[in-house]
């Protein structure tokens, strides 16, 4: 499996027991969708995906989940996946309506402003700010567009666009006279 076809799951923070259960921190708004998986992909230090079988798991206090796998029975074995990311496949991910999307999805859709009309290509999502961005390309400029219930008004899945109601002069700040 490549790490392209799969979506993040969460990583392995820490040991639960001697016999090698470990506890996930999970990236998700609905943990316990994931009560009952039968197997995950781990992204180990060789960067390869390896398929995990799982003999049992549960949610732990909050957006933990403790994982008991069929093939890790101490702490050694713990140990040495410890700290891992754990993947699914893409096709595992719940369906989303409305104006909810996931990140990996709005890749090439077109931002629509209400005002400017077309404002981009959105070429990614960068979410390693307090605020997630759109981060869309025109022509050869690229706009940091901020990721809000105000900002974004309509998801439109057929279209391939999204549209937005910029705050005033944000769009003129990247395209200047183009507008």
């Amino acid at each position: 499996m490549r790490k392209e076809d799969c979506f993040y799951l969460g990583k392995i923070v820490s040991k639960y027991s001697f016999k090698g259960e470990v506890l996930v921190k999970l990236d998700t708004d609905e943990p316990e969708i994931y009560e009952n998986m039968e197997s995950v992909f781990i992204r180990l230090k060789t960067d390869n995906m390896v398929p995990f079988f799982i003999k049992k798991c549960r949610l732990h206090k909050s957006a933990l989940l403790r994982i008991d796998f069929e093939d890790i029975k101490d702490e050694p074995s713990a140990d040495r996946i410890m700290g891992s990311k754990l993947y699914l496949p893409l096709s595992l991910l719940p369906k989303l309506t409305g104006n909810k999307f996931y990140f990996h999805e709005v890749v090439g859709y077109t931002l629509q402003d209400s005002v400017h009309g077309d404002i981009g290509i959105i070429t990614g999502v960068n979410d390693n700010t307090s605020q997630a961005l759109f981060v869309a390309m025109k022509g050869n400029k690229e706009l940091l567009i901020p990721i809000s219930d105000e900002i974004v008004t309509k998801v439109d899945r057929e279209n391939k666009s999204i549209h937005v109601t910029t705050p005033e002069g944000l769009v003129a700040l990247y395209l200047g006279d183009t507008i």
